[in-house]
């Protein structure tokens, strides 16, 4: 069986549009996708990753400083790369996610940011994504973290499980044990009757929680958050180590 039919999807979008303010100086002449950790832009690690697993389709959407996103995509030779502009508004992940449907064209398919920097586990994430998902019960399956697997990560986490994985939210307060990647698989239900304009996949995600549609799965490997520039040295220390 080749990589590909054992994927729930061969396309994947790749979250490119954000400012990036955490990141700055860096970002100010660049976008967050361009900054190399461990001698590559961001984004490539993400590309990279896809193509290792067997997707071979990418929808990349910009917005901030676009040109260079563009003309550095322009240099590879896979996935395949669609790109959705949003030059015009920067319309936050969800309304990113609804513009680019047209270029997705695909249900289901994979949605991660373009700043995700991650070691697999025995398989690769989107292998071990596609594995658990169940279109019947699922709007969408996220890839989450446990806080020992999370590097430069320092914040109270964002999810519970219960024992057949659907996702809760963390109560305001509380420690919750699971952290999301930015990385899930998306069925185009998840986005039916989505608000116009700029929003948060939050907002669908929540929805799905309320219909028990919303589940997870525990990476078995290492995620790193990269998100500010202090973070860059031991993120790659630990890529070298391995």
């Amino acid at each position: 069986m080749s990589k590909q039919r054992s994927l729930a999807s061969d396309v994947a979008m790749v979250l490119a549009a954000g400012i990036g303010k955490r990141m700055r100086p860096l970002t100010a002449t660049r976008p967050k996708p361009l900054v190399r950790v461990n001698g590559r832009a961001l984004i490539d690690h993400s590309l990279d990753k896809l193509v290792e697993a067997g997707v071979s389709r990418a929808v990349v959407n910009v917005h901030y400083l676009p040109g260079q996103i563009e003309a550095h995509l322009a240099q590879r030779s896979a996935p395949v790369i669609a790109v959705s502009d949003e030059r015009e508004a920067l319309l936050e992940t969800g309304g990113g996610m609804l513009k680019a449907l047209p270029l997705i064209d695909a249900d289901p398919f994979f949605c991660l940011n373009s700043d995700n920097v991650w070691l697999d586990g025995p398989q690769t994430v989107f292998a071990a994504l596609s594995a658990a998902w169940d279109p019947e019960q699922m709007d969408a399956l996220l890839l989450l973290v446990s806080h020992a697997r999370a590097f430069n990560y320092t914040g109270r986490g964002d999810f519970h499980l219960d024992p057949l994985g659907r996702i809760s939210r963390r109560k305001p307060g509380r420690v919750a044990p699971f952290i999301y990647t930015g990385i899930q698989i998306v069925s185009q239900r998840l986005l039916r009757d989505a608000p116009s304009g700029a929003f948060s996949t939050g907002v669908l995600w929540d929805r799905a929680i309320d219909e028990g549609r919303l589940y997870g799965i525990s990476h078995s490997g290492l995620w790193f958050e990269v998100g500010a520039p202090e973070m860059i040295a031991p993120t790659e220390a630990a890529l070298q180590r391995g």
